[in-house]
């Protein structure tokens, strides 16, 4: 049973903000830290800074009942949610510094018996360092009066608030004493099942769970590739292989992104590069399905009817949202309009107002309106299957050239 009354939330992004205010739903006192000014502010006014459908009913309920404040300061609580940025160096390790930036604002508010729960996505034996790290900072601290575990999130931008309490929650502790205390307060909101086991075990799983969906969607893209040099319709051929009763190929696309599928992979190939050789396959073929999607958009520009426009639509790693990290879309964009000076790119992406700073400043690609980008560019690429694009007439896509890498418009 959940005893602990007030948590601190480190890290208020896609997974921290959801995790702060399904608690504080629950009464528990939350209190956010973050180091964006931006999203301080929106909590703390009851908005939310990014888009995830039914969040924002959270926040704004939570923020009035008084159970949900955002500060950039990391304060004193029973328990610390950490929910920070893990991403890859240059050699594909982890860089955990982020984790430790964290670590560093904890460490002086710890009086012993507190729980420190780690929920941003890691690489084996991220948690006992972050165990170790916070140690190190308090060597006044008993090693026993310090709870540590791991928490992967398990969730799909778009269905954050429905996935946080339906879908099942491991939990990896240092100690059991530390994951016992976690499951408790994850059944607060989680009516799942909530599954215990060691710490470098809760990291791997998570790691293992999005690497098996690199694999299978690298299995789609090549597909993808193949049939384009056959002149098969990639689509019609998986829709046709996947009548097989135990046959479920994915659907390819530009390339995979996000902050999990994207980078999970190269942390199991980091950690056993000798033996990862299929996960370490599967992320080069994905990384490289953006080259070929450029590949035949520069071959549309060689078409006498190319008016030197290009409609770009959708920047965000996926559908509906307006995520855009590790998104092959922004690396399409931009290497086509950074390579391409004297062709027109016209972005449209309609989560979002303004250009995200990988790429904006680049004069030759602006952020557009669908109608307008439709009816003044001669070549369209889609990137994402936003809802948004779906209701294009074939009239707007009459006499160009379209490069669908999504299979939206077959």
């Amino acid at each position: 049973m959940n005893n602990i009354k007030e948590v601190a939330v480190v890290g208020l992004g896609y997974i921290g903000l959801p995790t702060a205010a399904i608690l504080a739903s629950k009464g528990i006192i939350v209190k956010g830290v973050d180091v964006t000014p931006r999203t301080v502010e929106a909590v703390n006014k009851g908005e939310v800074p990014f888009v995830e459908p039914a969040l924002g009913e959270f926040v704004s309920a939570a923020v009035a009942a008084g159970t949900l404040t955002a500060s950039f300061e990391t304060p004193e609580a029973e328990a610390y949610i950490v929910a920070v940025p893990t991403p890859f160096n240059s050699d594909y390790s982890a860089d955990l510094s982020f984790i430790e930036s964290a670590a560093d604002g904890i460490a002086p508010k710890l009086k012993g018996g507190e729980l420190v729960i780690l929920e941003s996505t890691s690489p084996p034996g991220a948690t006992q360092h972050l165990f170790d790290y916070l140690l190190a900072k308090r060597p006044d601290l008993n090693k026993d009066s310090l709870l540590v575990a791991h928490c992967p999130e398990r969730v799909l931008p778009g269905y954050v608030m429905e996935e946080l309490v339906t879908n099942d929650r491991i939990v990896g502790g240092i100690t059991p004493e530390a994951a016992d205390k976690a499951k408790a307060l994850y059944e607060t909101f989680c009516q799942a099942a909530i599954l215990t086991t060691d710490a470098t075990t809760a990291e791997m799983a998570k790691l293992v769970e999005n690497s098996y969906r690199d694999v299978n969607i690298a299995f789609a893209n090549e597909l993808s590739v193949i049939s384009d040099k056959l002149g098969i319709d990639v689509w019609e051929l998986i829709s046709l292989a996947n009548r097989h009763p135990r046959v479920n190929i994915l659907q390819p696309g530009p390339g995979v992104g996000g902050h999990c599928i994207a980078v999970d992979p190269w942390f199991i190939v980091s950690a056993a590069p000798e033996e990862s050789n299929l996960i370490r396959m599967a992320r080069n073929t994905n990384d490289a399905k953006p080259n070929w999607v450029i590949e035949k958009v520069v071959e549309a520009t060689k078409a006498p009817e190319f008016n030197g426009k290009i409609a770009v639509l959708g920047l965000a790693f996926k559908a509906n949202i307006d995520d855009m990290r590790e998104s092959p879309s922004i690396a399409i964009a931009r290497k086509l309009a950074e390579t391409n000076p004297n062709i027109e790119f016209l972005a449209v992406e309609p989560h979002i107002e303004s250009l995200p700073k990988s790429i904006e400043g680049i004069a030759n690609l602006k952020l557009t309106e669908l109608d307008e980008a439709l009816e003044a560019a001669s070549v369209v690429t889609l990137l994402v299957d936003h809802d948004h694009f779906k209701s294009v007439p074939a009239t707007a896509l009459a006499g160009k050239e379209v490069i669908d890498t999504r299979g939206l418009w077959r």
